[in-house]
């Protein structure tokens, strides 16, 4: 008789005692046909005998077209493999952070070991809600630890205790260009290397992009890891003005010796029609790239236009925008705007996507006063003097050592001279103290006499001025008593006449 079952379980492959379990388990193999074979052949046919009804059904009576519920609304859908997105909800708003908005912060790498430090340093400061913000990061043609270090740095800010610091979706993508410049300041910014450079920059982005670019996403983040100092509030200022497109001015900080700071980021300008002219020029393939003597285009660069006082709201329309930070609405990638990887209006990548943009009737906008900081990378000139520069502090501080240990040397070997050079200063000192209180002396000694004899000649002044006074007066008293005296004799000299005249008017002699 065969068995029905097998000694170690039942027929259905679950281990002996259970009769369910969500675990996986291997089933073993039957050693004979099962006793059930009849049934199950006999619900096969009359499986098949329906099929064949309902489908003759379906040909002979009019029907709906049947649907899987793809384009339907979400209340019509039943099957748990279909998503329903509607993209009139994630067009992006001037206050995304009260919307619950997600951005996706792309972040292209090349050998960028020694930047993630400060680059996940800028992430824990973010004040935009991480868990709206998915990461999005392509690791290309890296010979260092990018990869590594990546990885350790998003274990720790993912495991943070602080219910705010962990990210949203993050996804990581490995995809070699075949990028053959190297990353020194030298060749990543020479002019012979631009073209080809940026249009493999350029595929770079866009396969980050389409990668990592989810339904739900309401705005892309590009960032370069390299950024030294932006303020945390970055995603909020640059959304709340309710752009399809836009970027911050880039300076970097430079030493002292080389002026302090400079515009880095050439690449966000106005078109001018020097450049037009100077486009209409060049081959089909060619690609203009700024701040080349090569290319003299004469456009308003965003970088040059900084008033370190001035609006940091203030917008400018641009029509080239640089790659080293920029916010960008979803939809405008989703419309087929992105970045060129050939020439594109004779531009490619970051300026080419501006230009696609314009093209596209998006505004694309700079902030000129609204300022980040690029890390300060020296080229192989700044090296040169640096190194001379350190050479001469060596050699600066060399002559200052063996200064130093001659005199010491001196010093050792006259030290009675040295002796008696101190009593001498001693003496010296004592006598210029001595001539010091003479001189003291004798000043105080002129003084007083000056000042005596200033009082004596004011004494003398102040007595003449009273002997002049009493004379004036005198003069005066004898004036007035001489005239006193005249103005009597003429007084009695007219009493005479009058009475001379009253005697001769009444016929008297005149004695």
């Amino acid at each position: 008789m065969i068995p029905r079952h097998h000694n170690s379980g039942f027929a259905n492959g679950y281990p002996r005692g259970t009769t369910f379990d969500i675990s996986p388990h291997r089933f073993q193999p039957r050693t004979s046909a099962p006793v059930n074979r009849r049934p199950r052949k006999l619900f096969v046919r009359l499986g098949v005998a329906a099929f064949a009804f309902i489908l003759l059904c379906l040909c002979i009576w009019p029907h709906k077209p049947v649907s899987l519920g793809i384009l339907s609304s979400p209340e019509d859908l039943e099957l748990e493999t279909v998503r329903y997105y509607d993209l009139t909800n994630v067009q992006g708003t001037a206050r995304g952070w009260e919307r619950e908005e997600r951005i996706l912060l792309c972040v292209p790498l090349r050998d960028a070991e020694p930047h993630l430090p400060m680059f996940f340093s800028h992430l824990r400061n973010f004040t935009y809600p991480h868990h709206l913000i998915d990461l999005a990061f392509l690791v290309s043609d890296s010979k260092d630890r990018t990869l590594e270090v990546l990885l350790d740095s998003l274990k720790l800010i993912q495991a943070d205790q602080d219910p705010k610091q962990p990210y949203g979706e993050i996804s990581i993508i490995e995809k070699d260009f075949g990028q053959k410049v190297n990353q020194d300041v030298e060749s990543r910014h020479g002019f012979a290397a631009q073209a080809n450079r940026r249009k493999l920059m350029a595929q770079a982005r866009n396969w980050l992009l389409s990668a990592a670019l989810r339904p739900y996403h309401s705005w892309i983040y590009w960032r370069d890891v390299d950024v030294e100092t932006a303020p945390f509030t970055i995603l909020e200022d640059l959304m709340r003005h309710n752009k399809d497109v836009i970027v911050p001015n880039v300076w970097r900080p430079l030493p002292d010796w080389l002026g302090g700071e400079q515009p880095y980021d050439l690449n966000s300008w106005q078109e001018s029609e020097t450049a037009l002219a100077l486009a209409d020029t060049l081959d089909e393939d060619a690609v203009i790239v700024e701040g080349y003597a090569e290319y003299a285009t004469w456009r308003p660069h965003l970088a040059y236009l900084r008033d370190p006082y001035g609006d940091p709201d203030m917008e400018m329309e641009i029509d080239g925008v640089g790659g080293v930070s920029i916010l960008a609405r979803a939809k405008v990638f989703r419309s087929g705007v992105h970045f060129p990887a050939f020439s594109f209006q004779k531009h490619a990548e970051t300026e080419g996507f501006g230009k696609m943009a314009k093209r596209m009737k998006y505004s694309v906008v700079g902030l000129p006063h609204y300022v980040i900081w690029h890390l300060y990378e020296p080229s192989v000139d700044d090296i040169r003097h640096m190194e001379e520069m350190e050479q001469e502090r060596i050699a600066h501080e060399k002559a200052e050592s063996e200064k130093k240990a001659k005199e010491q040397k001196i010093k050792e070997a006259f030290q009675d001279a040295n002796s008696q050079w101190e009593m001498d200063k001693k003496g010296m000192r004592e006598q210029q103290k001595h001539y010091k209180q003479e001189k003291h002396y004798k000043q105080e000694k002129q003084e007083k006499q000056e000042k005596q004899e200033k009082q004596e000649k004011q004494e003398k002044q102040e007595k003449q001025e009273k002997q002049e006074k009493q004379e004036k007066q005198e003069k005066q008293e004898k004036q007035e008593k001489q005239e006193k005296q005249e103005k009597q004799e003429k007084q009695e000299k007219q009493e005479k006449q009058e009475k001379q005249e009253k005697q001769l008017k009444a016929g008297s002699p005149v004695l």
